[in-house]
This record gives C-alpha cells, structure tokens and sequence, in this order.
C-alpha cells in the first residue's frame, strides 16, 4: 500500500524575521503548526509560446492540497538562496533539467492568520513537453493567459498563489503604465 501521509513534513527550513533576516531553523512540520515565518519562491513558468504552466496540487500535499496553482516552486530549504529553491523547484515539479535561471521579479511578504512567508516570484521559460512530479501534480496544462484569467473565478486557487499571481498582474500594469 503506498504511503498516504503528507510530503516534505521533516525538511529543514529556515526561520525568518519581518525583515527576512534568518533567526533559526524548524522541520517544516514544526514551522506550518506553529505559524513560522519562512521563505517561499514562486515560479510562473511559461512556455515558448507564452502559455502559462497551471496545476492542480495533489492531495498529498502539506499545505494547500488539491488546489490549482499557476506557480510551480516552494519553501527555500535552510542554508538555500531563493534564487537556487526556484530553479531546484521549477526542474522538480517541471520534470525537466536544463532550465535556464529563473528571472526574479519581486519579493512579498505574504501573512495570514494561519501562514506566513516571504515570497519571491520568478519567470522561467520552460518546454511545452514536461513531465511534472506525480507526488506534487495531479493534473497540469499550458494556458494562454485569457484562459487563465477565466479560470480564476471558476476554480479553487491556492491562496499564496493566487496573490502571487495577482501582484504579478499590478506589477505589469505598473511597469507598463510607466513605460511610454
């Protein structure tokens, strides 16, 4: 019978303070039950034709299981940059090797009653042929971002992911509102 339990709950993560500044480490099991604030990267992972990686979650999974994602990433492990967790989770989840480094975008600090985290979000293009892990995907497809964007109503987002993706938005339309 395979192992039902929910993944990754003794990964050595670092704790942070309101400035991100590490102050200790806990098993990643300790961290989520007692609200510690520790690092995230978000990885929004498109293909060559601009087409945008979502997926649905396993139920396996610590955190947010079964709902969609248009992220791919993680927790950074202790002692890990954020830059070597986004390119370590997108090859992970991505089932691919060879990506090129993921393009930081920002850094958030994303806080709950139940969770808090830094998060910094990256881009990354990716093949269209991926083979994601199945202990973390259930199911995953490309979408353009007007299919996306219609999916955001209809379907349960994991929360994190889901500001993640709406700063990216702002982020854009400010960038682009600067820009003549």
């Amino acid at each position: 019978m395979e192992d039902q339990s929910p993944l990754s709950a003794d990964e050595l993560l670092d704790v942070v303070d309101e400035q991100d500044r590490v102050v200790g480490q806990a098993r990643r099991s300790e961290v989520y039950a007692n609200r510690l604030r520790h690092r995230c990267a978000f990885v929004l992972a498109r293909d060559d034709d601009g087409r945008v990686f979502v997926h649905r979650r396993t139920a396996r999974k610590l955190v947010f299981p079964s709902l969609y994602d248009m992220f791919v990433g993680g927790v950074v492990g202790s002692g890990e940059s954020y830059d070597e967790a986004a390119l370590r989770e997108a090859e992970e989840e991505l089932g691919v090797s060879g990506l090129p480094a993921p393009v930081p975008l920002f850094k958030f600090l994303y806080e709950t009653s139940e969770h808090s985290w830094w998060s910094f979000v990256y881009e990354v293009r990716c093949p269209s042929e991926v083979t994601p892990q199945p202990e973390e995907v259930a199911w995953h497809a490309f979408l353009t971002e007007d299919e996306l964007d219609r999916r955001l109503t209809e379907w349960a987002w994991v929360p994190d992911g889901f500001e993640a993706y709406r700063r990216v938005l702002a982020w854009r339309a400010a960038g682009a509102a600067g820009n003549p």
